[in-house]
């Protein structure tokens, strides 16, 4: 089922969230329900309360590449939290939830991440290049820190201006335009 995707300045966004009790069968649904919002928005992940749900769950689907084709490659994990990060990489980073903003922005190049699978199984997922920077910025969700956040005060300001604007001047929301062509973080 598509989920409506929650979109900055909303304050569910900035709310830290709550640990995953068990994995059951309504946090399997929950998990398939985003990928398939996920997938509908362009995005390569996505977190709980970028729906509106205040729950440790992200999804990611970075895609891995096989005979010169790249293949999904969805992961979902629940309850994350880093073991290491290392290095530096900039990434060009897009948001659902912060529509045309597309800013670089530097994060570690390799990270591990330990967390449950949709089976409630503890797993270890090691992250580089794109699939680290995924992690960080869907894990930045889940601790109520977004993109905007990173930014500095003016360039901060200047886009909470430009999305009042946008907000008084459209009656609905539409989906994010992706000037740039590549693919949204959640």
């Amino acid at each position: 089922m598509l989920m409506k995707i929650v979109e900055y300045p909303s304050p569910i966004l900035k709310q830290s969230c709550n640990p995953v009790e068990s994995v059951n069968a309504d946090i399997r649904k929950l998990i398939s329900d985003m990928f398939e919002t996920m997938y509908a928005a362009n995005g390569v992940g996505l977190a709980a309360p970028q729906v509106g749900i205040q729950k440790n769950i992200v999804v990611i689907d970075v895609g891995r590449l096989e005979n010169e084709q790249t293949k999904p490659d969805p992961i979902a994990i629940i309850n994350p939290t880093f073991e290491s990060q290392e290095g530096k990489i900039t990434w060009e980073e897009g948001c659902l939830s912060l529509p045309e903003l597309i800013v670089p922005m530097e994060r570690s190049a390799k990270v591990i991440v330990n967390a449950l699978n949709a089976d409630g199984k503890a797993v270890k997922i090691l992250g580089e290049q794109l699939l680290a920077v995924a992690l960080q910025h869907e894990i930045d969700h889940l601790e109520g820190i977004l993109l905007v956040d990173r930014l500095s005060r003016l360039k901060r300001e200047l886009y909470r201006k430009k999305q009042s604007k946008r907000s008084t001047l459209e009656e609905t929301i539409a989906p994010p335009s992706n000037p740039v062509g590549k693919p949204y973080l959640g």
